[in-house]
């Protein structure tokens, strides 16, 4: 049994001693799943607050009534199969800090905010093998694929597509943009920067 965590925390990159638990039987990595506890911040998540909070360390995280995009997405790995972003995210940039973009003056990895930086969150998925090509169509696009955009021409914003439909047919995408979770018709609001999909099986 160790020798199969210690290849599964190879893969993730934290090497066979990482302080990251990783649990005995791996639960099914599925893209409702990860939706459903996307979709259960909803009416929780109230307040898009992008104040630089201490955290605990690993699974920290700021009072769930309030955050930021990434945060969506924290919160709905760690709550469908455990998967902690922020300790990823820090592991990562411990190894390969040169990688990351250096945008933010940090001469080494800050725990607290990494994780909930989405340029870093593109950098981590693109390392991991979880970038794919944008769709040459709306219909390209899969429920549990992580979209990223810039609001506005400048501003980085990252979400998940849903499994359920817009009224124009294209999917809703689960997201806080500015109040709070929400399911809405956006994924083609903004430019589109990136596609994701993230230890998802199928």
């Amino acid at each position: 049994m160790s020798s199969i965590l210690d290849r599964r925390a190879m893969l993730l990159g934290l090497g066979a001693f990482a302080a990251v638990p990783i649990p005995a039987q791996r639960p099914a990595h599925t893209a409702p799943t990860l939706i459903a506890a996307a979709r259960a911040q909803i009416g929780i998540t109230v307040e898009y607050d992008p104040a630089y909070t201490s955290l605990a360390f690993p699974n920290g995280d700021v009072p769930r009534t309030r955050g930021v995009c990434t945060d969506v997405l924290i919160r709905a790995y760690r709550d469908a199969f455990g998967v902690d972003l922020q300790a990823l995210v820090n592991a990562d940039m411990r190894m390969a800090f040169p990688a990351y973009p250096r945008r933010w003056g940090l001469r080494g990895p800050d725990r607290n905010i990494d994780h909930r930086r989405v340029p870093n969150l593109q950098t981590f998925l693109a390392r991991k093998g979880a970038r794919l090509p944008l769709p040459g169509a709306p219909g390209g696009w899969r429920p549990g694929d992580i979209f990223t955009c810039l609001i506005g021409g400048t501003l980085p914003h990252i979400g998940l597509v849903s499994d359920r439909r817009a009224r124009g047919g294209n999917w809703a995408v689960i997201h806080n943009i500015g109040a709070g979770a929400r399911e809405e018709d956006a994924l083609f609001t903004h430019r589109l920067t990136g596609r994701y999909r993230f230890l998802l099986d199928g």
